[in-house]
């Protein structure tokens, strides 16, 4: 009660605020708010894309029918909504896919050496190869390169299902199970 001070019936403390004490706390406040609000967007920015929820796993569904499919590799185009943070596109994807007895295979098209297109029977010394024009590089039907070309790792593979229609339809790419 000693550092109570009793002015005109309010009670007031003696403690007084100095001129520099009031701009130093001021300038600190005003310093603080403009700091939280340059932070928290930022914050906001790099946390938000990992709250929101993904729909990984999904099977993008094809125009070929499992019935249609022969042990010579097809060419199947598929597209699918692909997001990257907040763009939404459609993107067109292609895959080679073939039956090997009652098993789906579904091969990437993309070369490990440089990333060009691969394409079935693309030279004629190599008819029953996948074959990269871009420097001469093969693969076997399974996807597995050719040793001494190159390629510096077999085609990747798509998961693969098959839908109550009869159409495939393909999932995420994987590290093809024949290489190893």
């Amino acid at each position: 009660m000693a550092d109570l001070l009793v002015r005109g019936g309010k009670i007031m403390s003696k403690n007084r605020v100095t001129r520099r004490q009031f701009l130093n706390y001021s300038l600190m406040g005003v310093g603080g708010f403009m700091a939280a609000g340059m932070l928290l967007p930022m914050v906001r920015f790099a946390v938000d894309p990992l709250l929101q929820t993904k729909e990984e796993g999904e099977f993008v569904v094809t125009s070929k029918k499992a019935s249609e499919l022969t042990e010579e590799p097809t060419k199947v185009d598929f597209s699918f909504e692909q997001v990257d943070a907040w763009y939404k596109s459609q993107t067109t994807n292609t895959a080679w896919i073939y039956k090997n007895g009652d098993a789906i295979i579904a091969l990437s098209p993309v070369c490990k050496h440089l990333g060009c297109t691969v394409n079935w029977a693309g030279d004629p010394e190599q008819a029953n190869r996948f074959f990269c024009g871009c420097h001469s590089g093969r693969y076997e039907k399974n996807g597995v390169n050719v040793p001494n070309t190159p390629p510096t790792g077999a085609l990747d593979q798509y998961e693969v299902a098959v839908n109550d229609d009869g159409f495939i339809m393909l999932g995420k790419k994987f590290a093809n199970e024949f290489a190893k």
